[in-house]
């Protein structure tokens, strides 16, 4: 059997109401919005979208698995120090080859935050941005995150088997 395994990973939020006074976070970047969105951690869908995808390339459990929304631990949580985590726990047998992911909404517009948003990913992953691509697309006002609702997240993750495993 080859050394190259494929995950997915998808994650989706509701924003919070306002008064709540969440922050938006995706790809560890603070965006100015009204809004933030609603989870246990930081919520931030494009990095649970990463984690998931890893987890899942490495025949893993879900991002839900290690770290629950029923344990206080990971109550408001950085989602990238979760993607390190995750990545730790993946192990050194296995090597990122790159992750390519789509967030889907249709406010805000992150085409100004992908850079940072990539250099966050990578670093959590232990890789050179050059691995990570994020890119964002709207669903033509059709669905929640047409409507505003949300924000939704998707990301494929290749790993290869790391040399002399």
């Amino acid at each position: 059997m080859g050394g190259y395994r494929v995950g997915l990973g998808v994650d989706v939020h509701a924003f919070a109401d306002p008064a709540e006074g969440r922050q938006l976070v995706l790809g560890g970047v603070r965006i100015p919005s009204e809004r933030g969105l609603r989870g246990h951690s930081d919520a931030d869908v494009l990095a649970h979208a990463v984690t998931d995808a890893l987890l899942g390339a490495a025949g893993l459990e879900d991002i839900g698995h290690y770290f629950p929304d029923t344990d206080e631990r990971f109550r408001d949580a950085d989602s990238i120090w979760l993607l390190r985590e995750a990545r730790r726990i993946v192990g050194g047998g296995w090597e990122v080859v790159n992750v390519d992911a789509v967030v889907i909404c249709e406010r805000p517009r992150i085409r100004e935050h992908r850079e940072k948003m990539r250099e966050n990913l990578a670093a959590a992953l232990g890789v050179e941005a050059s691995r990570v691509s994020v890119r964002g697309t709207t669903s033509e006002r059709l669905g929640f995150t047409g409507r505003g609702e949300g924000i939704a997240a998707q990301a494929v993750c290749l790993l290869e088997r790391a040399v002399g495993t």
